[in-house]
């Protein structure tokens, strides 16, 4: 496979992972301009909407996990070049959340629907926060390598891969995992929470811990010393578990 398609490869599964988090990120808000959110009957009505909602919490995990593991990425790499392994991940990470958005089914019934403006204001600003707090996260360690496109764009011009080396930034000073704690953010506050929104927000929630377990192991296991130190330092997603 030449550099160049790699390259490509690498912008095309950026782009499309962004634009599919970004549809994911209207689709649990309450945007007029939206078509569809997560309240609104699906494409496919099913008479089993809790087992549907789950199996694709369970795919996007497994997806997300399961991907994210050295033993996986090492086998994967028999089949493609090295450096588009990263792109893959994310491709597949935008193709997992994207089936959520398309195929996501309504539960009836409201657990919270604020009225009041103020707190309504106040939830829809943490919720903007939320996300913005993550997106932020993501460029104090490395936007570009998280995504793949630094991986890419390195082997296009021959570059080698820069070693592994963490380094304690901003709200890595206070927190583990800032991107995963902006993402409960994000997907919490909100001034309606039906229990459509609250599987989501549950399943998700449980699946976000359980994906830190493994990387945590992963961490270790490759930082060793370093990182248990810094574990024992700093809280994994402040205010809510060391």
């Amino acid at each position: 496979m030449s550099k160049l398609i790699i390259f490509t490869y690498g912008i095309f599964s950026y782009v499309f992972a962004i634009a599919v988090q970004l549809w994911f990120i209207f689709y649990i808000g309450e945007w007029d301009f939206m078509a569809t959110n997560i309240d609104t009957q699906q494409r496919i009505p099913s008479e089993y909407p809790f087992a549907i909602n789950l199996g694709l919490v369970l795919l996007f995990g497994v997806q997300h996990s399961v991907m994210a593991r050295p033993s996986f990425k090492k086998y994967l790499t028999k089949f493609i070049p090295q450096a588009a392994e990263r792109s893959t991940y994310v491709l597949a990470s935008g193709i997992a959340l994207g089936l959520i958005c398309l195929y996501w089914q309504p539960l009836d019934g409201l657990l919270w629907q604020v009225e009041n403006e103020t707190a309504k204001a106040l939830l829809s600003a943490g919720y903007i926060f939320g996300w913005l707090f993550s997106l932020f996260s993501t460029f104090i360690i490395n936007h570009f390598e998280l995504f793949g496109l630094q991986q890419v764009y390195f082997n296009l011009i021959n570059k080698s891969e820069l070693p592994v080396d963490f380094k304690e930034k901003l709200f890595y000073k206070f927190m583990r995992h800032p991107i995963q704690f902006g993402v409960l953010l994000g997907i919490w506050f909100t001034p309606t929470m039906s229990y459509s929104h609250l599987m989501l927000c549950v399943t998700l929630t449980i699946y976000i811990f359980i994906g830190l377990w493994c990387e945590e192991r992963d961490l270790v296991s490759t930082l060793g010393s370093s990182y248990k130190d810094y574990q024992k330092r700093v809280r994994m997603m402040f205010p809510f578990t060391k």
